[in-house]
């Protein structure tokens, strides 16, 4: 089985073919930064006009790496939501056109379910698992059953983890994307010199909050008592809020650990997906709870923890696999919360 995703949920232009071999063919990704950069952010009319203009050359450029023609391709996968909606029209009225005119089963998949089953495509996972979803616009804990089978332990009660990341970034004029930016600055950085708050360790339940950590950052900054950062000053602010974060992070997933283990004891698997599961020093702070833990931790390749089509793909297939197809009726969903996928798996 092979098929062809498409992701265009934000400002990654994206197509890639995977096999049910769990073997990559292709995997092509545009990225919008340039055209986003100088406003700080992804403004969602740039961005559904770059996938409008460019997406039909990704996906050209993925059947010619793959080295395959539409007409042997068992299905095609699009992101159907949740995302900014210009951009998953774009990609969904695509996906329901190659579709019609090959005669292929068209799959509508969850963008938050390419995260969540990135796992079993790079290393074959087994249900069930505990999944840490972190990402821009998303921040959640969740017991992975199955396709479409997602219990929420935790999320967050403000801000996704990204979020805080790129806003600190911005605060200290580090620029976009803030993930990437604040990583680089810290590793010249003392992750000690700022107290920063770990906000709800020690508390019960799997929840976070990242709001009162940014206004530490601003108030750090005013504190300089200058306009603009020196170099050592953003290095340490960087160290310090990535170091927060890591803790808060790992502190709720200990959480969701005992959880999880208590109602799933042969799931002993912590799983971390999303764009800030790229993130060093999350993953080396998640890695040594989980040794604490008896736990096995695993994240994929940086590559696929950012948005792309390979994840598209993946969870394509896990859906076809259970003849989960859609109509080209399918609306395309700005909002599309995990749990509702039961419903319709069902």
């Amino acid at each position: 089985m092979i098929v062809l995703g498409i992701e265009t949920s934000c400002d990654e232009t994206a197509a890639a073919i995977v096999g049910d071999d769990r073997a990559i063919r292709a995997n092509i990704v545009y990225s919008q930064l340039d055209e986003h950069r100088a406003f700080g952010g992804v403004v969602p009319e740039i961005a559904a006009r770059a996938h409008l203009e460019v997406l039909d050359d990704v996906v050209r450029a993925a059947l010619s790496d793959a080295d395959i023609e539409l007409a042997d391709i068992d299905g095609i996968a699009a992101t159907g939501g949740p995302g900014l909606i210009g951009g998953v029209i774009v990609g969904t009225m695509t996906a329901k056109a190659m579709a019609a005119a090959a005669d292929k089963p068209y799959i509508a998949v969850n963008h938050l379910e390419g995260h969540a089953l990135t796992a079993r495509l790079t290393d074959d996972v087994e249900f069930p698992y505990l999944l840490l979803l972190v990402s821009g616009g998303h921040c959640q804990l969740l017991s992975v059953k199955g396709p479409g089978d997602y219990e929420q332990l935790g999320t967050t009660m403000d801000d996704a983890v990204g979020e805080a990341f790129d806003k600190s970034a911005k605060m200290m004029g580090l620029g976009f994307p803030g993930g990437p930016a604040i990583e680089a600055a810290a590793k010249a950085g003392d992750a000690k010199r700022f107290d920063f708050p770990r906000p709800l360790k020690g508390r019960p339940g799997c929840d976070f909050s990242f709001s009162g950590l940014k206004t530490s950052v601003r108030q750090a900054i005013l504190k300089t008592g200058t306009d603009t950062l020196t170099e050592k000053d953003a290095n340490d602010i960087a160290a310090s809020f990535q170091a927060a974060v890591a803790e808060t992070v790992a502190d709720r997933c200990a959480n969701a650990i005992a959880a999880f283990d208590e109602a799933h004891p042969d799931g002993k698997t912590l799983v971390v997906a999303g764009g800030v599961a790229a993130n060093t020093a999350l993953r080396e702070k998640l890695s040594a709870l989980c040794a604490l833990t008896g736990f096995k931790f695993v994240a994929p390749p940086p590559a696929l923890c950012t948005d792309n089509a390979a994840m598209i793909a993946w969870a394509g297939i896990e859906r076809l696999r259970l003849g989960l197809t859609d109509e080209m009726d399918f609306a395309p969903r700005p909002r599309w919360p995990l749990e509702e996928l039961k419903t319709d798996a069902a």
